[in-house]
């Protein structure tokens, strides 16, 4: 039996302190009971001697507490996990939101979860295919592999999150794939957003959707990414599963995250973040990951916005550090109608070596990449040389450099949130993009390889 404690002794905003309290643990969950029967969660915070300082879910708006009992339940928060929430619609705190029954678990799992040994870590190497040309071709993702999207206020990085979680799937494995998908402090108009295309599509049948809304307490947004990552550890682990976990947008959850340490009065850090960001972010990131001898993984793409397109604000900066790599989104390229705008120079992969090349993708992909990349950013150095000096001061091969730039974000990095491209139509538009330049500029990529893809040549031996 739990004991339960009348000492509540004051509460102001989302906190309330109780008194003459015994064997109670930080982070612990706790119930308060009001005389009307109505019960409210909240979760330890700190404790002093017998006093434990206590964050409200549901903020503490009517709560009387000269007439209220507290309990202290001995545990974390919990989510009830099982093969059946695929297909489902939670809440941030894993509420079943979509009119359908109550998950029966097969097991009850602590949302912060278990550290990984680092001796048992696998290294990431297999390929995840995503649809997206600017991503598989140039900065691919491999399985295991944290790789973030940094974007900007007003720019699509929902409509790219919905493509991904679409379209993701590991090429040359049996192993079955699903998608966690966590919403941290979106509007109701995203999540209509998110839930409507998986269901249209029939993603849903593989994803896990966990909702937590822009109107929904701080504390609830803080839980809502550990939830859904409690949710991937358990397919991923204990179902075998390739799980590709998407959390957007974690500014929303950095920014609760600073509320709460406010409500604390701790010391500040940069920005008015907490000085822990650095490590809370990590606890999640971290959750990402292969372990040797499982056939399951956790592949991970938070999205970000970043505040004022700022890359050395700490949320960005600090993630940076963390993951590997990043793909960034262009506001330039979104003005000029280029879907998804993935500024490609920028974005990187850390891993996209160990992800490519024979029996992964295709043997030429790692040239390619390397002459695309090059071709790219000469391309767009040519263009704004013709903008400062005019069209007149560029060379035949500037002027073939800048038409590349141009046909490389309007065929190869514009394809549209519906389009679902294979690797091999990626790498054979990229030949078709490198035919533009002449052959003695393709310096990057190996003879052999030439004769064998590029189309000009290619259709000679046809001939």
């Amino acid at each position: 039996m739990l004991k339960e404690y009348k000492s509540i002794r004051e509460v102001v905003g989302p906190l309330m302190l109780v008194d003459g309290v015994e064997g109670v643990k930080y982070d612990e969950l706790v119930e308060i009971e009001q005389k009307n029967g109505e019960i409210r969660q909240g979760k330890v915070l700190e404790i002093n001697k017998d006093k434990a300082l206590v964050q409200l879910f549901e903020g503490s708006q009517g709560l009387k507490i000269s007439t209220s009992k507290c309990r202290f339940l001995g545990h974390g928060i919990e989510l009830s996990v099982s093969e059946d929430m695929l297909g489902r619609v939670f809440s941030g705190l894993g509420t079943p939101i979509d009119g359908g029954p109550k998950i029966i678990a097969e097991a009850r799992k602590d949302i912060n979860g278990q550290p990984l040994n680092p001796a048992s870590r696998d290294y990431p190497s297999e390929f995840i295919q995503t649809g997206i040309s600017a991503i598989d071709g140039l900065n691919t993702l491999v399985r295991g592999q944290k790789l973030p999207v940094f974007s900007g206020s007003g720019l699509p990085h929902s409509q790219l999150a919905a493509q991904i979680a679409r379209q993701a799937k590991v090429l040359g494995s049996d192993s079955k794939f699903a998608v966690v998908f966590g919403a941290i402090g979106i509007t109701y108009e995203e999540a209509d957003f998110f839930i409507s295309d998986f269901r249209k599509t029939g993603a849903i049948e593989r994803t896990v959707l966990f909702m937590n809304l822009a109107n929904d307490p701080a504390i609830e947004r803080i839980a809502t990414p550990r939830m859904a990552l409690t949710a991937a550890e358990f397919l991923a682990y204990e179902k075998g599963m390739h799980v590709l976990v998407i959390l957007t947008d974690i500014t929303n959850y950095a920014e609760a995250l600073r509320e709460v340490s406010a409500a604390r009065k701790e010391v500040p850090g940069r920005r008015g973040y907490p000085g822990y960001l650095y490590t809370d972010l990590a606890t999640m990131y971290e959750r990402a990951g292969r372990i040797k001898g499982n056939d399951g993984s956790i592949t991970q793409i938070p999205i970000l916005t970043m505040p004022e397109d700022d890359k050395t604000h700490p949320i960005p900066d600090l993630t940076g550090y963390i993951t590997e790599g990043q793909i960034i989104l262009s506001r330039d390229l979104h003005r000029s109608g280029i879907e998804p705008p993935i500024n490609v120079l920028p974005s990187l992969s850390r891993l996209k070596d160990k992800g490519i090349g024979k029996n992964k993708t295709r043997e030429d992909h790692a040239d390619t990449m390397n002459q695309l990349f090059a071709a790219y950013a000469r391309g767009k150095e040519a263009k704004e040389l013709a903008v400062i000096l005019g069209e007149g001061a560029l060379s035949d091969t500037d002027k073939l450099y800048a038409q590349f730039a141009d046909e490389f974000e309007e065929k190869y990095v514009s394809q549209g949130y519906d389009t679902n491209r294979g690797i091999m139509d990626t790498l054979a538009l990229g030949w078709e993009l490198l035919d533009i330049l002449p052959k003695s500029e393709l310096k990057r990529i190996r003879e052999e390889y030439i004769e064998k893809y590029l189309p000009s040549i290619v259709g000679k031996g046809d001939e």
